[in-house]
């Protein structure tokens, strides 16, 4: 064997050597990558929410029972409510104030709220009720409210002497006449009316008192004849 074939021999057989170590470490390496990458799958096996499918040599025939859905509970029907009962709308508190339109006057308001036309007269301390101006406002007092109590005359006023009185409901010339001890003549000549004219309430007279004699009125005695038995 010549040098040179010598030392190609060499060559492969080191080379032979170096081939042998090296499968060894191969396969130690190739069955490290399985080892890792059977972890990484039985991992992903039981954290996942979908894991991989079986092979089938390892798969069982026990079939997956599918997942039953579970019944909602019966919702129970809510009872209708009752219907409340309409409250009654409360009435706004008096006094209020009106404002006069057009066609009013002191009778029509008195009748829509259920008052007197004294009790407007009252409230509103009117010089002329029956002339009412469009857009005046007035006072609509409590149905309930008194009229004020008027001053009693001096009992020294001297016949003749006048007042000034401020006609009410169901006055005439007549009745105020008697309650002044004066005559219906003379009111109506110092008022410039007619004795048969109609009164407006709230209007202002002119009245002289005192100029009759109050006529006296029967007073019954206490006592009565007792009827003398027949005998």
């Amino acid at each position: 064997m010549t040098e040179d074939d010598r030392s190609a021999a060499e060559v492969i057989d080191a080379y032979r050597r170096k081939r042998e170590r090296m499968v060894p470490f191969l396969l130690g390496a190739l069955a490290v990558v399985l080892l890792v990458g059977g972890l990484f799958l039985v991992v992903i096996w039981f954290t996942g929410d979908s894991p991989p499918a079986l092979p089938a040599f390892l798969r069982s025939n026990t079939e997956t029972p599918e997942p039953t859905s579970t019944p909602q509970p019966a919702t129970a029907t809510p009872e209708p409510s009752a219907t409340p009962e309409p409250t009654e709308t409360p009435s706004p508190e008096r006094p209020l104030t009106y404002i006069v339109e057009e066609g009013d006057s002191l009778a029509s308001i008195a009748d829509q709220f259920g008052v007197t036309i004294d009790q407007l007269i009252a409230a509103n301390n009117l010089v002329d009720p029956n002339n009412i101006g469009v857009g005046s406002q007035l006072i609509i007092p409590d149905p309930d409210a008194d009229l004020p109590t008027e001053t009693p005359l001096p009992e020294t006023l001297v016949p003749g002497s006048t007042i000034e009185y401020v006609v009410k409901s169901g006055d005439n010339l007549q009745t105020i006449a008697e309650r002044f001890n004066s005559t219906v003549e003379a009111i109506a000549e110092a008022n410039d009316l007619d004795p048969t004219d109609v009164l407006f309430v709230g209007l202002r007279l002119i009245v002289s008192v005192n100029i009759v004699t109050p006529v006296p009125t029967d007073t019954p005695s206490p006592f009565t004849d007792t009827p003398t038995p027949i005998p």
